[in-house]
């Protein structure tokens, strides 16, 4: 059998052949058991999917708002470490033009003295030099090595602003500069070449993931720190070129150069052409994201799959007891109308056989007075062949009230009540009226009878119904002939068995366990309803007994009704 028929409940193919034209409409089990299916799991799972989708939604917000906030306070922290790098050197910067006048500052050897002061208090300064803003003299010191590609933007932010800072320019074995000058109140120029590597450091020890990374550019997108992923420094970016706003650190949405999305934390430096860059991809965003996901995921397949199971476990539940009502109460109809068939059957049979009586009687009455004339004429009485006709008429006779004395018997039991039964007398009746019909079948009828069988109390007409169910059923399993065995014997002190056993088809294994439940048969293109041995086993039951079958296909089937010899009490 397969594991379909296995977990098939009885009801998802019932067919209530006696239920008309609409009875796939009116007792379509299953679409009932979908239907409470479906509504159900409607009500049940909508909520959770409504719950589930929520969470999901918030709980991804949250995580993204931390890896964004986490990304801001990375920006942050390197912007105001950088920017504190850069305000130390100003603050250097100032203090040596607060503590020197510009002609203290032209004294022969005095600059060299306040940069070896500075290397060794401050630390990073290359050199110093001296410029006159006022009249344009020339540079004093190092002044004329330190910015030769930037002298005029250095004068003129200086003028301006009073402060200059320069990008990172290379100086040489691989060495990086940057230029940072400040305007005294004299109107003089201070300018310092500070090295670069300190400021590399502080972006670098950033702890940064695979596939992340951090830089400085200028306003042109000039890288002025090293980058991992994104261009050579001092040459362009390959990203695309932040909006520029001073307003402090923020996340932007972007994508690379291969199109990949990514975070972009942004940080330009007050007074500086530097932005601060933190590139982070999203895709480390949702291996950050696939645990929660996954829990998720898995809490709503657990979840709709425990509610799935208890609903269908409830659906089938619900409708097997409904049908199982259904079958009960209809088998109870089938059951009404079948007994009362059996009642107009024996009523019509007991008209039948008083009709037959009369005709009988009067004709065994002028054969006996026939045969009384016969034997006071001596030439009649020597007629053999008149004799044995008279003779003839007188069995006949005997053979016709056998018949209706039958009828009778059987039209009298119809009403439930119980009495004194003689299991042999009652087989003989039954076995009686279903000779010809087992003639006309080529059916051979053996009835094997235990001389230790007592009368006990049982239902008449229940127990002739029982034998005449069991009959039909092996006559309908022999349809090209066959033996039909009937045998009575002792099968306990206090119980007497009826075995019915043919040689016919025989029933299939997986049948077996079913063949008693209401409206199942094998024979559907016979038009059988499936309700025979349903009532006979409701019968067997109502009079105290049980019922086993024995078959194998080809062989044969063999029924054992067990009766007690004491009835039941009847509620």
């Amino acid at each position: 059998m397969s594991v379909i028929k296995r977990i098939k409940p009885p009801f998802w193919d019932h067919h209530d052949v006696a239920a008309g034209a609409h009875a796939r409409s009116v007792f379509n089990f299953r679409r009932k058991w979908m239907l409470i299916v479906l509504l159900t799991s409607l009500v049940a799972l909508t909520p959770l999917l409504i719950m589930t989708g929520i969470d999901y939604r918030l709980t991804r917000d949250a995580i993204e708002s931390e890896a964004l906030l986490e990304t801001s306070r990375q920006v942050s922290n390197t912007w105001r470490a950088v920017s504190f790098f850069l305000k130390e050197k100003q603050a250097a910067l100032d203090f040596v033009l607060h503590d020197n006048s510009f002609d203290a500052l032209q004294t022969p050897g005095r600059l060299q003295a306040i940069l070896a002061s500075l290397q060794a208090g401050v630390g990073g300064f290359l050199r110093l030099g001296v410029l006159s803003a006022a009249t344009d003299d020339m540079p004093v010191g190092d002044a004329d090595e330190l910015y030769p590609r930037c002298f005029e933007d250095c004068l003129k932010q200086t003028a301006e602003n009073g402060l200059y800072i320069g990008p990172v320019m290379p100086a040489g074995d691989s060495a990086s500069q940057m230029i940072i000058a400040r305007r005294c109140r004299a109107d003089f120029i201070l300018a310092a070449a500070l090295d670069a590597t300190p400021l590399f450091a502080l972006v670098s020890q950033l702890d940064l993931e695979t596939g992340e990374d951090a830089f400085l550019i200028d306003a042109k997108g000039n890288l002025m720190t090293p980058s991992r992923h994104f261009g050579r420094l001092y040459h362009q970016m390959t990203l695309p070129m932040p909006p520029q706003d001073a307003s402090g650190s923020r996340v932007i949405d972007s994508r690379d150069g291969a199109g990949r999305p990514i975070w972009m934390g942004v940080a330009a430096i007050p007074d500086t052409p530097f932005t601060l860059i933190l590139v982070k991809p999203k895709s480390a965003f949702a291996q950050l994201w696939l645990r929660p996901r996954i829990k998720l995921v898995g809490f709503l397949i657990v979840s709709v799959a425990l509610v799935l199971l208890a609903i269908i476990g409830m659906a089938t539940f619900l409708m097997h007891h409904i049908h199982a009502a259904d079958q009960k109460r209809v088998q109870a109809l089938h059951q009404v109308e079948y007994t009362n068939k059996l009642a107009s059957l024996g009523r019509l049979a007991a008209g039948v056989a008083h009709e037959v009586n009369n005709p009988l009687a009067i004709i065994n009455q002028k054969a006996g007075l026939i045969q009384d004339l016969f034997s006071l004429h001596p030439e009649y009485a020597a007629d053999q062949k008149l004799t044995g006709l008279v003779n003839a008429i007188l069995a006949a006779v005997d053979r016709g009230g056998s018949i209706t004395r039958r009828l009778l018997n059987f039209a009298r039991h119809m009403e439930t009540s119980i009495q004194p039964i003689d299991l042999a007398e009652l087989v003989g009746d039954v076995l009686g009226f279903l000779a010809k019909e087992a003639e006309r079948r080529r059916i051979e009828i053996e009835f094997a009878n235990a001389v230790d069988i007592p009368e006990f109390e049982s239902d008449r007409g229940s127990l002739q119904q029982i034998l005449l169910n069991l009959c039909n059923n092996a006559f309908a399993a022999m349809p090209d002939g066959g033996k039909l065995s009937v045998r009575i014997f002792r099968s306990a002190p206090d119980r007497v068995a009826l075995r019915v056993a043919d040689n016919g088809s025989g029933i299939a294994p997986d049948d077996i366990k079913r063949i008693f439940e209401p409206f199942f048969t094998t024979r559907h293109d016979q038009g059988t309803t499936g309700l025979g041995l349903s009532i006979t086993y409701g019968l067997v039951a109502e009079i105290g007994g049980d019922i086993q079958v024995d078959s194998q296909l080809g062989v044969g089937t063999r029924f054992t009704v067990q009766l007690p010899l004491k009835a039941p009490k009847r509620q």
